[in-house]
């Protein structure tokens, strides 16, 4: 059990227990399983993570946002050993069980949209947006598949493909899968069109109906599928008339609007969904990650008509919808509302981007702040005239704020940003700490 209420480092980064199994890591993991850092962990507890030497480092990066209700909460642990004592494995296809008919009744009540919806459960995020693409095509009869610049979806082959940065998730893995567009990315820190937001026409949306005049033909496209914020990406906040816009694009042309809520969901931007904070009803919708706290879980909800149009066996599969990973998620929807972590994402975030916009006074390399709820991002340049992307100052603060405890993770299609997805229920000493360390390594990184 983690006694320590905050960063404390007792080694060098990697410690010496590290350092061992790393090598032996590198002698047997495949080398395309990518590392952040270099630390072996031997526990976590709430907003902390202690590694094999006995360091203990405050998390800003949730295991990549999965765990907003904290690492190990006893509620959700509670849960989890309740229900494998009792049922760890019957497969629903074969012998169902209570817990994801529960959970699917929670989730298709908490989505977005005052209309029928109901629920599937698969085991990763990106399995679920394979599924939502399936649904789709299948209920409209049509092939094509839109997606954002910027956008990530997953490493399977449809997510891939729908995804943008070409390194590393899809160099060497062509061809792609065809019947497939992307569409502008609301990216306003470095607009496409030379425009500012407000006062834009929101030319970044209209392109599609632009698109849809000449390259391309409604009848052949089945669905949009957005990131509400984009997180690999480099956690771009669009405006929030952008996706509605979309939407109602997508409505007047038979398109179906999907959000990908894998990442922003979950309390994380302030609201259970991101989708509430731009006043968008989604027909699907995919999560995960947060959704059960670390055990294998994920969803699409969507409208009534369009879930049930596949055919009996052609969704699912033999994991999807553990009971153990159902009852974590029944555990999770159940503390988010209990301990207000929706409040407490937004009480977050504003201390975040306060602390931000302080450090960006004194250091230019710090070009655009922004987020929503404690999904927040710092993008750094080199210039503040031309706004060239500063890649290699990101290497340098995540390598020093870890040796200080502190885990920061990168992102943005030109690997720039530092993104902030710290748990819900980090203290705010733990916060303090992790932006000091962040302005030291900052400063030492310029000097």
């Amino acid at each position: 059990m983690i006694l320590e209420k905050n960063a404390t480092v007792v080694t060098s980064i990697p410690g010496p227990k590290s350092k061992e199994l790393l090598e032996k890591r590198l002698k047997y993991v495949a080398r395309g399983v990518s590392y952040s850092t270099e630390i072996f962990v031997d526990e976590a507890k709430g907003a902390l993570i202690k590694d094999i030497d006995g360091n203990v480092f405050v998390d800003f990066a949730s295991g990549i946002g999965v765990q907003n209700v904290g690492h190990c909460d006893d509620d959700v642990v509670e849960a989890i050993k309740a229900q494998v004592e009792k049922n760890i494995h019957s497969s629903f296809n074969v012998a169902m069980y209570e817990q994801y008919v529960d959970l699917a009744e929670k989730l298709v009540s908490a989505t977005p949209g005052d209309y029928a919806k109901k629920a599937l459960f698969i085991n990763s995020g990106a399995e679920a947006v394979e599924n939502a693409i399936k649904i789709a095509r299948k209920y409209t009869g049509k092939p094509m598949i839109l997606s954002l610049e910027n956008a990530f979806h997953g490493r399977t082959y449809m997510a891939m493909t729908l995804t943008s940065k070409v390194r590393p998730y899809k160099y060497g893995f062509a061809p792609y899968n065809s019947d497939t567009h992307k569409i502008p990315s609301p990216y306003c820190y470095r607009c496409p069109y030379g425009k500012q937001n407000p006062g834009c026409n929101l030319e970044c949306a209209q392109k599609l109906r632009d698109l849809l005049k000449g390259e391309l033909s409604a009848d052949m496209i089945a669905a949009l599928i957005v990131e509400p914020i984009q997180g690999e990406g480099g956690f771009i906040v669009p405006p929030k008339g952008y996706l509605q816009e979309l939407q109602k694009i997508c409505n007047e042309n038979g398109i179906l609007f999907i959000v990908d809520e894998i990442q922003a969901g979950f309390g994380r931007t302030g609201s259970l969904f991101a989708s509430e904070q731009f006043e968008v009803e989604p027909d699907m919708i995919t999560m995960s990650k947060s959704l059960a706290a670390g055990m294998p879980l994920s969803a699409v909800i969507g409208r009534e008509e369009i879930m049930e149009n596949p055919i009996v066996g052609s969704i699912g599969g033999t994991f999807s919808g553990n009971p153990v990973s159902c009852a974590a998620g029944l555990k999770v929807l159940e503390k988010i509302e209990k301990d207000n972590l929706s409040e407490k994402a937004n009480a977050i975030g504003e201390k975040i981007k306060s602390r931000l916009s302080e450090m960006q006074k004194k250091y230019p390399v710090i070009g655009d702040i922004r987020g929503l709820g404690a999904m927040c991002a710092v993008e750094f340049i080199k210039d503040p005239e031309t706004k060239e992307p500063n890649k290699e100052i990101i290497g340098k603060i995540t390598k020093e704020s870890l040796q200080q405890g502190v885990i920061f993770l990168s992102a943005g299609i030109y690997g720039n940003v530092l993104r902030f997805l710290p748990p819900l229920v980090m203290t705010d000493e733990q916060l303090e700490y992790g932006l000091d360390a962040l302005e030291k390594a900052i400063e030492k990184a310029l000097s």
